[in-house]
């Protein structure tokens, strides 16, 4: 097949497209992704793309269409302006640079924005190919949640947008079973949504205790890490996740470290600095994905936290599936589907959103318990990622939906 993948944000900015997309040529199809200028999470162009362009032209076997875009900066008006260039420019450039291709196939990848669905569609329409829109992110729930959006009016404006755009896909893909109900209820119907799910990058379904050790963990293997990696934003709750260090600031045998980074990076730093919990957590910057497993190596729980709000609660965060497949207990913070897969696998604790104090408990019970425990734990959560999220049956699903006519896929049951 000849495939279209349009997602604002790709390599090498860290996403689980990227690994779709390389999985999809190494199957022998041919891949074309439209996205703009790297510039996630830093909010800037990355410096090594603006000293030579060239060199993030193509990756893994795939063919990289970039078309200028606002960079995200910092505040919510740079933001804006970064969603709405990547509609204008990859509708206008797209259409000009993937002129006389033919595609058999349009896939967006679609954590927020939602809007970035909509140079795809038109895409789609010029191509003559099916679109189809892996949901990550349910607008405008999101928008509400993370208090972005606040008018009533503006909140059904993007409701409204929702609709139009669910309805002219040919099948919408929702990331959790819990999201079909709030797809449907844009759509109208069940029988253009399917659920797939994310699963773990293959590096993270190798044995992590082989990987080689990080050099920044070295100093903190004489103590149990908790270890957060990804990115740092306002739905991941850290203002909980720090109420929960410090109500275990005596622990000297408990770490917490922060792999990443974020809009709310900076924040995080000040506040670690104003509690004076510079001995108990430890920012380590941003790394490549590639560098995951030399830091999950010496960690004792990894940890994956979201906000309290009833649109998070029906996400599984896509770092869920990395941390079952890397063979280290859980410690979440999390309502809903979440919580559900942590305790339907047996790979760890769980306690609700916002409760710091259930948090630093969860985290002494992982400490006070044998490492023949916690490999015990580790076993169950990587057996349960082989079983609930296997890459290569979900990618195998996806890639027939891909080679389904129009008709078929929008005929055809759930």
């Amino acid at each position: 097949m000849q495939l279209l993948i349009v997602s604002q944000y790709f390599w090498p900015e860290n996403f689980r497209v990227n690994d779709l997309a390389t999985e999809m040529v190494r199957r022998g199809h041919s891949v074309t992704v439209l996205t703009g200028l790297p510039n996630y999470p830093e909010g800037s162009v990355l410096p090594e793309f603006r000293r030579d362009p060239t060199k993030f032209s193509r990756f893994n076997g795939v063919e990289i269409v970039r078309v200028p875009i606002a960079p995200r900066g910092h505040g919510s008006v740079r933001l804006v302006l970064n969603y709405l260039s990547f509609i204008v420019t990859a509708a206008l450039f797209g259409i000009w640079r993937l002129r006389g291709k033919r595609f058999d196939a349009v896939f967006v990848f679609q954590p927020s924005p939602i809007t970035s669905c909509l140079p795809a569609l038109l895409l789609g329409r010029v191509k003559s190919a099916p679109v189809l829109l892996w949901v990550l992110d349910l607008w405008p729930e999101t928008l509400s949640a993370i208090g972005v959006v606040k008018s009533r009016w503006l909140l059904g404006a993007v409701g409204r947008l929702v609709s139009f755009i669910y309805s002219r896909c040919d099948l919408v893909l929702a990331q959790s079973p819990s999201f079909i109900e709030g797809i449907e209820k844009h759509l109208g119907n069940r029988e253009r949504i399917r659920y797939l799910p994310g699963w773990a990058e293959p590096l993270f379904t190798s044995e992590i205790d082989n990987a080689e050790a990080a050099d920044e963990m070295r100093m903190h293997r004489d103590t149990f890490n908790v270890l957060f990696a990804g990115n740092i934003g306002d739905a991941q709750d850290f203002p909980s996740i720090l109420d929960a260090a410090e109500r275990l600031r005596s622990r000297h045998d408990i770490r917490w470290l922060i792999v990443g980074d974020g809009r709310a990076a900076s924040w995080v730093a000040s506040e670690i600095a104003r509690r004076s919990l510079g001995d108990n957590v430890r920012m380590m910057g941003r790394h490549p994905i590639e560098r995951m497993p030399s830091f999950f190596r010496d960690a004792g729980a990894l940890l994956v936290s979201l906000k309290r709000d009833p649109v998070f609660a029906m996400t599984i965060p896509g770092k869920v599936q990395s941390y079952l497949a890397a063979g280290r207990p859980i410690v979440g913070m999390m309502d809903g589907e979440g919580a559900r897969v942590i305790e339907e696998s047996g790979a760890g604790l769980v306690c609700p959103s916002g409760d710091a104090e259930a948090l630093a408990g969860c985290v002494e019970r992982l400490a006070a318990l044998s490492s023949e425990a916690r490999a015990q734990m580790a076993a169950r959560g990587r057996e349960y990622a082989r079983r609930e999220f296997d890459r290569e049956r979900l990618l195998t699903q996806l890639e027939e939906w891909m080679g389904e006519p129009p008709r078929k896929l929008q005929a055809s049951q759930t």
